[in-house]
């Protein structure tokens, strides 16, 4: 697994410890390279909405502090202290331009690649999660569980359901609410849990 670990001074985060329960799965909505620069040099490098983990579309981990901390990424403290993010390079939903014929995110980048196609949420087309991110996925989640002892369980489904906050395992961040559209309807949670089960195994 590739892993680049950056020690960036400003990349905020809370110095005191919590014990984890919980990993959430998210996506960043924007490039990853446009995402990262603006973790780092957004409100004058004092952000603090910082995932402890991304995930570019080739299959790269960067993570963006130790996970034993915790930022404001949710902006919810009893969220943010007990979970550890994951936030995978996806544009999320997509608007097809019928004057140039292409799919474009919500503040208009062009997106090249896969289509996917089902209405969900009040919007149709959305990006792909590709087949390397989620092996790379899978690999973090068994090596954060296994760090900090989280039931390698998931809830497998990107639906709001009452009383996440109390579930010990993988959660997606449209679990929370059904304002949030990631993980939205082309990520493949049983592919997800396949791999998974496979990381776990070579453990």
């Amino acid at each position: 697994m590739e892993t680049t670990i950056t020690h960036k001074k400003n990349l905020f985060h809370y110095k005191k410890q919590f014990n984890k329960t919980q990993i959430i799965l998210c996506h960043t909505s924007r490039p990853i390279s446009y995402f990262n620069n603006s973790l780092k040099y957004r409100l004058g490098g004092e952000y603090s909405r910082i995932p402890t983990y991304t995930i570019s579309k080739t299959g790269k981990i960067i993570e963006n502090f130790d996970s034993k901390y915790c930022s404001d990424f949710f902006g919810v403290e009893e969220i943010d202290k007990f979970s550890i993010t994951i936030c995978l390079e996806n544009l999320g939903w997509l608007k097809y331009n019928t004057l140039n014929n292409k799919y474009v995110n919500w503040i208009g980048d062009i997106y090249k690649g896969e289509v996917y196609q089902k209405r969900w949420r009040d919007k149709t087309f959305w990006s792909n999660y590709p087949d390397k991110q989620l092996r790379a996925c899978a690999k973090l989640i068994v090596k954060i569980c296994s760090e900090h002892d989280i039931p390698l369980e998931m809830v497998g489904h990107n639906v709001k359901i009452d009383g996440v906050l109390s579930f010990s395992g993988v959660t997606a961040r449209s679990n929370y609410s059904e304002y949030w559209t990631d993980l939205s309807p082309s990520f493949d949670f049983k592919k997800l849990k396949t791999y998974i089960d496979e990381e776990d195994e070579l453990q």
